[in-house]
């Protein structure tokens, strides 16, 4: 969203259940960050993100929800900027976590219960910071194969994992400016003939203001020992594309997995 330092923008979000029973919700108000595994990480209060939040310009109403089995309900929103917010992109989130049914009680006998969590998040573009950022740098790193799955073979999970480890491409940008920006592009690994033996586009993720962010490709392709060159193509958002190689050369296979002490 575009909103003016002041300025006061109000909307609505569906909660929809597809639950067999009545649910019950608490709302709540999150920072949130992309970590070094390209995963969102949600929290009430992340110091380090303070100067980028909009958590709390951010209030939702109701907080505390009931929907009835296939219920739907809107929670109305409301962002309020304040009036001397610098120029720049915030960005927070909407958190919505089920709870036990309020009429649950201990006699009902033992059970487990799962907490679900759902997430809206909110970007938020107060004047017209440009994008700034550069491809800073591509590697190559290796994943160590998983340890077995324990337990008895009926309740074992099977392992989708290459036994022998895989590798993953990571490419670093740099986002230097104060607006956030989502690359596009395609990420080429080629073999020392020059055949390209794999190819990844980039995933649909932000790289938020002021930070640098490793983006991850895992690769689907068994990488033997050679040469290989990492070749990266992507547009930041300014229709502009930014290109870089990288060479890499692998003596061996990916290293084992640690191995586990064992029990006593």
């Amino acid at each position: 969203m575009k909103i003016a330092p002041g300025q006061q923008v109000s909307g609505a979000l569906k909660l929809s259940s597809e639950s067999g029973a009545k649910v019950r919700i608490r709302a709540e108000v999150d920072d949130f960050y992309i970590d070094a595994t390209d995963t969102p990480q949600f929290e009430r209060d992340i110091p380090h993100e303070a100067a980028y939040s909009c958590k709390n310009w951010l209030s939702l109403n109701p907080m505390e929800i009931e929907l009835d089995k296939g219920g739907s309900l809107l929670v109305r929103y409301t962002i309020r900027v304040p009036t001397d917010t610098p120029e720049g992109s915030y960005n927070c989130a909407a958190g919505f976590t089920t709870l036990r049914p309020a009429d649950e009680t201990a006699a009902q006998g033992m059970g487990m219960h799962m907490e679900v969590r759902i997430v809206t998040a909110f970007y938020i573009q107060v004047g017209a910071p440009p994008i700034l950022g550069s491809l800073k740098e591509i590697t190559l790193e290796a994943i160590p194969p998983s340890a077995p799955a324990e337990g008895p073979p009926a309740q074992a999970i099977k392992d989708t994992n290459d036994p022998k480890g895989s590798w993953q491409a990571v490419v670093v940008l740099e986002n230097s400016g104060r607006m956030y920006f989502r690359p596009t592009g395609k990420l080429d690994v080629v073999d020392a003939e020059g055949k390209t033996v794999e190819t990844a586009d980039f995933p649909s993720m932000a790289v938020l203001r002021e930070r640098s962010q490793r983006v991850i490709f895992p690769l689907k392709t068994y990488l033997r020992a050679g040469h290989y060159k990492l070749r990266v193509n992507v547009d930041i958002g300014t229709g502009e594309i930014q290109e870089g190689t990288a060479d890499v050369a692998m003596d061996a296979a990916p290293p084992a997995s640690p191995a586990k002490p064992a029990s006593k």
